[in-house]
């Protein structure tokens, strides 16, 4: 492993940017930094990127400055599927630590780095092993499909593992290899299982965790945001709170289904990719998803559902704190080998389901 490499510190920093990651930089008590700060940390960055042969990914909720620093930007399912066809010595993983636990898993010999080892996770934080085993002790027989926002423990006892943008495929794979009438224990995510159910037709036993982010984003919100903007189209992740009233209201047909789509956030941005120019978008998701739609329809106006739907876990992951981590190599996810090995069959499973 090469030596660690040494590098200058931060200097003095003033507040910019836009409300929101004005709001982002306010919760976690951290100044913003100033442009030209962004433009050196970011120069060292991809420098000892270089020298470390390194790749960089960072999460669609990132920060502005992290995401433009990174080779891959995108949401779960994408950066797992990047993470295991890198063939880089070195994996920095800016998002929270569930997700470079699973690059750790793909990637058992590559250095996988997760420059704050407090990023975490709410909604992984909402089942652990030793529930998922006795909900399975109560069902035998039963497919246990976890989120990929789980702990490698939580994966290793499970069947299938399922993003956002595949769980309604990974649910019907299961039911296509074990029978219509197979019982699935689906967790940690209620909102997401629900809507699950709704696009499949079939009932499930459903966790009863989510994330606190999107659980915060309300029907009353979504009330609020479309008075506003009563011409804009509605962008929802499926783990948000306001998901089954806006699902009653499309079906009751209270709510136009055509201005409504519940999407991952890699969806969200294929959805923007194709957005005519000056329309308006309500978005409900974590706010850090407002600036690569913004970049990747710069006529359109996205506007948040809720403008303090902001995790503090996700905003950990500073432009310093990813030097340091290029430059020492640490701090280091490693699942250890036997955990890693239970924990990759249900991954593999889900990446292996188009």
């Amino acid at each position: 492993m090469p030596r660690p490499l040494a590098g200058p510190t931060v200097g003095s920093r003033r507040p910019r940017g836009d409300p929101v990651e004005q709001l982002a930089q306010t919760q976690q008590g951290t100044p913003p930094l100033t442009p030209d700060e962004i433009s050196r940390l970011q120069e060292e960055v991809r420098e000892l990127a270089r020298e470390r042969n390194a790749v960089i990914l960072a999460h669609n909720y990132q920060r502005p400055e992290v995401q433009d620093v990174a080779d891959h930007v995108g949401d779960s399912l994408q950066l797992a599927r990047t993470a295991a066809a890198s063939r880089a010595d070195v994996i920095a993983f800016c998002g929270v630590h569930f997700m470079a636990e699973t690059a750790s898993i793909l990637c058992p010999d590559r250095t996988v780095l997760l420059p704050d080892l407090a990023a975490g996770c709410t909604l992984a934080d909402s089942i652990v092993a030793d529930q998922l085993r006795h909900w399975k002790s109560r069902h035998p027989g039963a497919i246990a499909v976890s989120y990929v926002n789980t702990t490698a423990e939580v994966k290793a006892e499970s069947d299938y593992c399922c993003t956002s943008s595949n769980a309604v495929g990974v649910v019907g794979h299961v039911r296509r290899q074990h029978g219509d009438d197979a019982e699935i224990l689906f967790g940690p995510d209620m909102f997401l299982g629900a809507w699950v159910e709704r696009r499949t037709g079939r009932k499930m036993r459903v966790w009863a965790g989510a994330c606190h982010v999107h659980a915060g984003i309300r029907g009353s919100d979504i009330d609020a945001a479309r008075a506003a903007h009563p011409r804009a189209d509605l962008l929802i992740h499926p783990e948000c709170g306001c998901t089954p009233g806006v699902v009653e209201r499309i079906e009751s047909g209270e709510i136009d289904p055509e201005r409504v789509q519940v999407l991952s956030t890699g969806g969200m941005l294929r959805y923007a990719e194709l957005c005519a120019p000056g329309g308006e978008v309500i978005v409900a998701t974590e706010t850090g998803m407002l600036y690569p739609l913004r970049k990747a329809a710069p006529d359109v106006a996205f506007v948040p559902a809720n403008e303090a739907a902001v995790c503090q876990y996700m905003k950990k992951i500073t432009l310093p704190k990813l030097r340091d981590a290029l430059r020492d190599l640490s701090p280091e996810v490693k699942v250890e080998p036997e955990l890693a090995e239970r924990a990759r069959l249900p991954i593999e499973r889900m990446l292996a389901i188009d």
